[in-house]
């Protein structure tokens, strides 16, 4: 299982080190996936954090530490429908050959969600779906 971090599950892992973003991080060690993301969305959750909350900025590189960071491939596939701004995300979860695609963009993405069918085989969740499918227990 490998799943990609969009820059809004970037942002939020950095900012709230007790949520569940940082969960998915924290327990990949033990876990059965691997983790990454793409040069776009860290590019994207830095300038945010930067920003909205410096003080998280060392938390980013270490939850970056953890990540494969790939690039997207403009080349590839989307779905039909996916805005310009996000289809960057979903060709490097693409690329790197993701199993599930994590984000906090319902806007954007939520039609998308939990329909691999439309989504090339990649499932595209919150991190609480994700965390919920696994009956993984967040209440740290």
């Amino acid at each position: 299982m490998k799943l990609f971090l969009d820059a809004n599950v970037l942002f939020t892992a950095a900012h709230n080190p007790s949520g569940k973003a940082a969960l998915v991080v924290e327990l990949q060690p033990r876990a059965q996936w691997a983790l990454a993301t793409s040069t776009y969305a860290l590019e994207e959750s830095l300038r945010n954090l930067q920003r909205k909350a410096p003080g998280a900025l060392d938390r980013l590189d270490a939850v970056v530490e953890r990540l494969e960071v790939v690039r997207h491939r403009p080349d590839l596939e989307y779905p039909t429908g996916l805005t310009e701004k996000d289809r960057p995300i979903f060709q490097a979860a693409h690329a790197c050959r993701a199993s599930h695609l994590l984000t906090g963009d319902l806007k954007h993405f939520g039609p998308f969600m939990d329909r691999p069918k439309q989504t090339r085989g990649i499932i595209i969740q919150t991190v609480a779906a994700f965390l919920a499918s696994l009956a993984v227990d967040v209440g740290r």
